[in-house]
């Protein structure tokens, strides 16, 4: 009984140590962003680095920090909901302009996947790997359950879309200023389908339309990927095949 014990208060002190520790190392990241104004140093991007780095120097595998963190893993779903508030605000807007989203983000998905696809396949055909990149530019929820439905791997798919979150939330805007795409709907609408919920949120703090049409973006580009990829990737390996 006393191992029992013993046991479960270990394991409770480790799961509140790596809960704790990685909210420390987020908050200190952030802190740190702001106080440099460096928008390349981002929070979630360097905390990850950090834990992987410490996870391997204590040789725990990730599937027990995972379990250990799932109070973390718990907190993202209200987060992505509390994108919806800007959203919200310009519903009335975006409801006038709604037929008009809807058309460029489903071309999106129908550009998106076949040229993710058909270049994975041409430089380094694995399937498996081509599935997965194809569905990089959706939120990780759905991106790993499709990723599962079309016989991908969730691990590419889980790392490719953290990756276009990153890459997008930190040269997205100042690459479509560059272009001279600088609407706040444009640059909403672009960082939302390519980067999601990361991109979202880092342009969120540019302004609430930023954050209104990043969130429909979001939504949208799901809902298309969700109903298009099943039909389309099978379609497309049938030329590979």
């Amino acid at each position: 009984m006393i191992d029992m014990l013993t046991i479960d208060y270990n394991a409770a002190l480790t799961t509140t140590s790596l809960v704790v520790g990685t909210l420390v190392f987020y908050v200190l990241f952030a802190k740190l962003q702001v106080k440099l104004k460096a928008i390349w140093l981002n929070p979630m991007l360097f905390t990850i680095i950090l834990i992987a780095a410490f996870l391997m120097i204590i040789d725990m595998p990730f599937v027990e920090y995972f379990e250990a963190t799932s109070l973390i893993n718990g907190l993202v779903e209200p987060a992505v909901v509390a994108l919806g508030y800007p959203l919200y605000q310009h519903l009335n807007t975006i409801k006038h302009q709604w037929k008009s989203i809807v058309l460029l983000l489903t071309l999106g998905v129908l550009l998106v996947i076949p040229i993710s696809l058909i270049l994975t396949m041409c430089f380094i055909a694995l399937p498996e790997i081509a599935v997965s990149l194809s569905l990089k530019s959706v939120t990780t929820p759905i991106g790993i359950s499709l990723t599962e439905a079309l016989n991908g791997n969730n691990s590419v798919t889980a790392f490719a879309i953290i990756l276009a979150g990153f890459f997008g939330s930190l040269f997205g805007v100042p690459w479509l200023n560059f272009i001279n795409v600088t609407s706040a709907k444009a640059q909403g609408l672009a960082i939302g389908a390519a980067s999601h919920a990361l991109g979202t949120a880092t342009i969120s703090k540019i302004s609430y339309e930023h954050a209104a049409y990043g969130s429909i973006s979001i939504i949208l580009s799901a809902v298309s990927t969700a109903i298009i990829s099943p039909i389309l990737i099978p379609f497309l390996f049938t030329y590979f095949s």
